[in-house]
């Protein structure tokens, strides 16, 4: 599985460690990624994702998942946030 948020598509990034004597060697700079189960209050059930720490502080700060997913772009999303995505739209659908 790649090292990738599910939910801002955060990767991966490649620079370089300087050394002292200015030595470049390559590197890789790897996301905060977390393991959290998030609960959907619309459709009352909780879903595992694998999300970067700043990520969730985005959650937190949207009001939730449900309100996170509704606002995200659908590019960023991986295949399992966006199957969420359609059944938050489905849910909001039959309830209107």
């Amino acid at each position: 599985m790649s090292r990738r948020c599910e939910l801002t598509g955060k990767g991966v990034l490649t620079g370089n460690n300087v050394s002292h004597a200015h030595n470049k060697t390559r590197r890789r700079f790897l996301p905060n990624l977390n393991d959290v189960t998030l609960e959907s209050e619309t459709l009352g059930r909780s879903f595992k994702f694998k999300i970067a720490a700043s990520a969730l502080r985005s959650v937190d700060h949207r009001g939730g998942l449900d309100a996170f997913l509704l606002k995200a772009r659908d590019e960023d999303l991986s295949a399992n946030a966006l199957k969420v995505k359609k059944e938050l739209l489905k849910a909001a659908e039959a309830s209107a």
